[in-house]
This record gives C-alpha cells, structure tokens and sequence, in this order.
C-alpha cells in the first residue's frame, strides 16, 4: 500500500479554494490512499465560522462535489466538521471523510478535544464515541486527528484526558495509525512531535502516519513536516518545513523521503515569521506593507522579515525623526533600507511635536514633563503611519518584542497601531540572536551592526536607553520566561535567584499592561505561550 500525505495551506473559509487545492494536489499523487490534514476543507482554526449552519451546508456540499471531481482518484481522506444528529451534545463533529468513487463513503471522528492555550474545540464539537478504524483492501488502519495521539500514558507525567485513542485503536486491531492534524507550531515543537510518534510506534509495534497543515492562519503557523515512522519507530519520511508538500510512503517496503531541516531556534523562528508575515497580509487581501523605521534592532528585524515574506518591492520603511532622534539612528535606518532594498519615506515630526505642545500648554501648566510627552511622539508616528496605510491600502506591520509587550514598555495608539505585531512573541534576547543569525547565514550583512551594537533606546527624550525603566534584557526576558511560560510563582521566580525587588516590579507591569494587549494587533505566536488567542488574563482584576 502506497499513501500520499498532502501537505497543504488552506485558507479559512474558502471553501472552493480550499476543494480545488485537494483536488490539484491529489491529481499528483501516486497513492492507494490520500490523506490531507485536520479540517483541511474549511481550513483551520475555523473558529466561531462553525457556528453558521449555512456554512456547514456549503462546505458539505463542496465535499460533495469535490468527490464527484475525484471519482476516478484513490480514495482521499478529507478533514471537515459533520453536523451531529442526536438530541444532545455538540452540534458538530471533527471529521475526516473518505471520499471514494464520486461519493462521501464514510466519516470518522476525533476523540480529544482540547481546550488550553489556543484551542477551544469543546466549543463546538462531540468527541467520538468509539475507536475509529477504517478497512482498506487488506489493511485496518486506525483513524485520529490531532490531540487524538497526544495523551499516551508513558509519554506524559499528568495526562489531560481520561481516555487515550490510540490504545483503544490498538485494541480494536488497527495494524497502523493514520493522524490528521493541524498543530501549530511553536520553537522546538517539531524534535518533540517526532520523539513521541517515534515512540508510540515502538510501543504499539506497529506504523504512525503524521499529515499536518501548513501556512499561517491568523496568530498561528503551522509548520508541516509531516511524517511517518515504521514499526520500530524509525523515522521514514518527513515533509518539508513550513511548504506545501505532498510525501509518498510505501508501506509495503517502509520507505519514503525525509527532509533535510535546521532545528535551531532563530532557524526555525525566522521561518515561522516570515510564513506568517505573508500569509497574514496575502489572506487579509493586502500586497503592500509599511513599517516605522527607528534605527533600533525591533524595526530592523521586522522590516527584514517583510522584505522575505513578501519582496522588497512591497516594503516601505518610513523615517519619523524627532529632536531626541540621533543622527546615528537615522543612518542606521537608512543604511538597513539600502541593505534590504526597501523604498524609504522621511516624515519629520518636530514641528508637529512644537504644535502640540503649544495647544497643550495651558491644560498642562504648572505639571513637569513625563511620560506624557514621550507618548505624543509615539502617537504622532502612528498617527502618520495609519494615514499612510489609509492612503497607500498598505497594511501598517507594528515592531514591538514580547519582552516590550509584556511590561507595558510601549505605546497604546502610538508604536502599537497596526494591523499585524510581527514579532510580538518574540523576546528582546531572541530578536538579537535571530537579526546575527540572519547576518550569518546571508553572503552579506543585512542588518547592520551598528543597530546590533548600540544600547537600545525609544529615543522619546534626551540620552534616554531602555535601561533607564526596565532591567537588563537578559534579567527581564529569564524572569517573563518563568513567569509567562512557565507559570512560576514571584517566590519561586526570587528563589531561582533573581532579586525580590524586581520581580515584583516586572510581575506588576506585566499586570498593569493587560489593557494595553487587549487592544493590541493580533500577533505571530512562536512560544509555548504567547498574548494572543491563547492568553485569556482579565483585564479588571487584583492580584498580589
């Protein structure tokens, strides 16, 4: 038996769209079985989408027509949501549905149904009621899509579910697992996914067949690389990293391709980012992007992105210089623009800066300067960056790290506006690492490395660095890692070694900063955890 793995990037809710790209890849593919990944018709997450019943309708019947298209095809494993016909429960059911000569032969249903960090699939769906095995031919291959194969008893020190499919597929006689998914990707995801396919199939003796979606969807990527593991656990084929692919397994012989790939971090960020980047503005039905060029790390590595995701001909970096802006950064900015190749645009803002404060200064007599005036400058560079993007139909790309985001340390209406935080997941450390990695894996500099060398500033008033309001960046990033990620307590935070007194400090801006990422652009997330559909902290609240 041969399978075909269709490796895919759908769009949510382009239902046609979605019918087409299965029918063109599956017209390719040299297979006894095709299978495409997790609610591949609809796209996923398709969120509150599921909540419309003519939806549903359609989609069922676009499936409809799709397998009148492959009648004449192997049969094609196909992810959509099944209307639920009893009385009680979910109205929909996670399906994979079999397509086979011109008609939906059968449907089979996902069991676990997660609900923590960006998932809220109980939401909408019943889980399946029984292991879910489909004959084909002489095979009996065991069906799961997704969180199915993520509950294995040796794998997990606490299990989330009572019940694991897998073991009960096994039972049921299954001689290999099939798994549609579309799981997101996150930093090192990926060496953890292959661990554990790779040992459930030693465990149970028997193949694991891997298809999971690619492309980005909103705040999530997903990565692809999909592949299969034999008996023994052994690693046979995988897709590639963050492409559409479509992966050919023999499992008469247990044999296919696997892909080469960089596991690095910055390696694997970068990608991420710059898939997310191109699907986000090409799916929102923008081409052209701009960004507000500083001269700082931030704007350097967003730009840069960009400029890959979508060609530097559809890039454009505007420079706001102020009074407090040193001649250094203006350069900075310039000589990156030139780098990368992007078209610049200089907006100076003092006068309008001397404007305001003329309007301003009788309702702000006899109050010292603060905070206050730093902010206008911010907001008066993203008062002019959404007239541009208004004007150009160019969608604005905001520059802020996780680090900045999480402490509050940027401006609401200002350096935040935008319609998409690219690097919003990613920690000022890790911004660093990825702009030199970048550097070193071109033929020549992109980012230069006087924005790599100097101390990093928001330039909003005199000899200003970040250093003034905020720990050092290796400090802060380790203390937000714990906090954020790994859920540690202010006391167990301090008892790691880091002082009580900034601790505490950090802990309330992160608090204090909840209405702030509450109106912020959505995000790429790239973490174990990061402030978009996954964060769910209210705003209104007390806490120590």
């Amino acid at each position: 038996m041969r399978l075909s793995l269709l490796q895919l990037n759908p769009t949510v809710g382009d239902l046609k769209g979605n019918a087409d790209l299965i029918a063109r890849s599956v017209r390719q593919a040299d297979a006894d079985l095709v299978i495409t990944s997790e609610l591949s018709l609809l796209g996923y997450p398709p969120r509150d989408l599921l909540l419309h019943e003519d939806f549903i309708s359609e989609s069922w019947d676009v499936a409809r027509s799709l397998a009148l298209n492959l009648a004449d095809a192997p049969p094609v494993l196909v992810g959509l949501a099944e209307p639920n016909p009893g009385e009680v429960g979910r109205p929909l059911f996670n399906s994979a549905a079999l397509l086979c000569d011109g008609r939906v032969e059968r449907t089979f249903h996902k069991t676990l149904l997660p609900t923590y960090d960006v998932f809220d699939e109980d939401r909408y769906f019943e889980p399946a009621s029984e292991p879910q095995i489909l004959d084909l031919g002489t095979a009996r291959l065991g069906l799961s899509i997704c969180e199915d194969i993520w509950n294995d008893r040796d794998l997990w020190e606490r299990r989330r579910y009572h019940t694991d499919p897998i073991e009960e597929l096994v039972k049921a006689g299954a001689q290999g697992v099939i798994n549609l998914s579309a799981s997101p990707f996150t930093v090192g995801k990926q060496l953890h996914r292959e661990a554990m396919l790779g040992s459930m199939a030693r465990k149970y003796r028997i193949p694991f067949i891997y298809v999971n979606q690619v492309g980005g969807n909103d705040d999530l990527v997903f990565d692809g690389r999909s592949c299969a593991f034999d008996s023994d656990g052994r690693l046979i084929a995988r897709g590639k990293a963050f492409q559409e692919d479509l992966i050919t397994v023999d499992m008469d012989t247990m044999s296919g391709s696997i892909e080469k790939d960089d596991f690095t971090h910055e390696s694997e960020i970068w990608r991420a980012l710059v898939l997310g980047t191109r699907d986000y503005v090409h799916k929102c039905g923008f081409r052209d992007v701009l960004i507000g060029l500083s001269g700082g790390v931030d704007s350097a590595l967003t730009a840069a992105i960009a400029s890959e995701a979508l060609g530097p001909e559809n890039v454009l970096g505007v420079l706001m210089p102020s009074p407090y802006s040193s001649k250094g950064s203006i350069e900075d900015a310039e000589h990156l623009a030139r780098n990368l190749g992007i078209r610049t645009l200089r907006i100076p803002i003092t006068d309008i800066m001397e404007s305001i404060d003329r309007q301003l200064r009788l309702a702000f007599e006899g109050r010292p300067h603060d905070v206050t005036e730093e902010n206008i400058q911010a907001r008066i560079r993203g008062n002019l960056l959404m007239a541009l993007s208004n004007k150009y139909g160019s969608i604005l790309l905001t520059t802020g790290n996780k680090s900045e985001l999480a402490v509050g340390y940027c401006t609401i209406y200002g350096d935040m506006s935008g319609g998409l935080a690219v690097i919003s997941d990613v920690p000022k450390i890790m911004v660093y690492r990825i702009a030199r990695w970048l550097n070193s894996t071109r033929s020549r500099e992109i980012i230069p490395e006087a924005i790599l060398t100097k101390a990093p500033s928001a330039e909003l008033r005199s000899n200003q660095t970040d250093r003034d309001s905020l720990p050092p960046y290796e400090v802060l990033d380790e203390i937000l890692h714990r906090y954020i990620e790994q859920h540690q307590s202010a006391e167990e935070i301090t008892d790691a070694g880091f002082d009580a007194s900034i601790v505490r400090q950090i802990l309330r801006l992160v608090k204090a900063a909840e209405f702030k990422r509450k109106q912020a652009a959505p995000g790429i997330k790239v973490t174990d955890r990061a402030f978009g559909s996954g964060w769910r902290m209210p705003v209104a609240s007390k806490t120590c």
